[in-house]
């Protein structure tokens, strides 16, 4: 009878410890959700110093890694954790979890607080980023990203850099090197979000229906390629009219 009662009790001790993972796995994963959508909102609202639309509005996927702290991934100890979207025929597809590690930017050692941005901007580096591992090597993988208001026709951010990437800290954005660093599925905020492991590639390919807690990152993300559109229509009526 007492080993029963044991039996039992050691089971509701699970079975509550389980539920109370979930519950902060879960909170955990949405806050990430609204931090990256803080991030791309901040974005948006200095373009002197961020990254230019153009650019954003060329991107087949953004990658957002909010709150580095203490520069612990920076100097290879520890990764990050973020969100991704990419273009899909319907618009953005669902946000897909992802984690970064393995890579070092000296330029950045110490900084607290530090936030990462990956765009995507090419069919080279959407199957890399679909094939569950990207790794960010070689020349071409990735280059950091221009910075302003628009890039300058002397860059050459259209080339062949398969990745762009930008840090942020206190408020000012700049080009980043990640040379190294690997993008891989995050797999516990997958099932915390979505009740169980979605394919992060059929995630990506906007196969999955939008979680309702990750609303404030579409909206960013949304709003944030509205605005890379309205550049690109204005810049084309300037030609109309040369």
């Amino acid at each position: 009878m007492k080993r029963s009662l044991v039996l039992v009790l050691f089971t509701l001790v699970g079975l509550v410890g389980s539920v109370a993972w979930a519950s902060s796995a879960r909170e955990d994963s949405a806050e990430r959700l609204q931090n990256a959508a803080n991030v791309l909102n901040e974005i948006m609202s200095a373009p002197d110093k961020g990254i230019p639309e153009e650019v954003l509005d060329s991107a087949k996927c953004v990658l957002v890694i909010p709150h580095l702290v203490k520069g612990g991934f920076i100097i290879g100890g520890k990764h990050g954790r973020g969100v991704g979207s990419c273009r899909t025929n319907a618009g953005w597809s669902a946000p897909a979890f992802i984690s970064v590690g393995g890579g070092s930017a000296g330029l950045q050692i110490g900084v607290e607080g530090v936030d990462l941005v990956m765009l995507v901007m090419n069919n080279d580096g959407l199957q890399h980023l679909l094939s569950s591992k990207f790794q960010i090597s070689g020349e071409g993988s990735a280059a950091a990203g221009p910075v302003g208001r628009h890039a300058s026709a002397g860059t050459d951010w259209k080339m062949n850099a398969e990745l762009l990437t930008y840090s942020r800290s206190k408020g000012a954005f700049a080009g980043l090197t990640l040379e190294g660093a690997v993008i891989e599925p995050d797999s516990d905020s997958t099932v915390a979000i979505y009740g169980k492991n979605e394919s992060f590639r059929k995630v990506l390919l906007g196969e999955v229906a939008v979680p309702a807690s990750a609303a404030p990152f579409m909206a960013a993300l949304q709003h944030a390629s509205h605005k890379g559109s309205e550049h690109e229509a204005k810049e084309e009526v300037k030609d109309d009219k040369k």
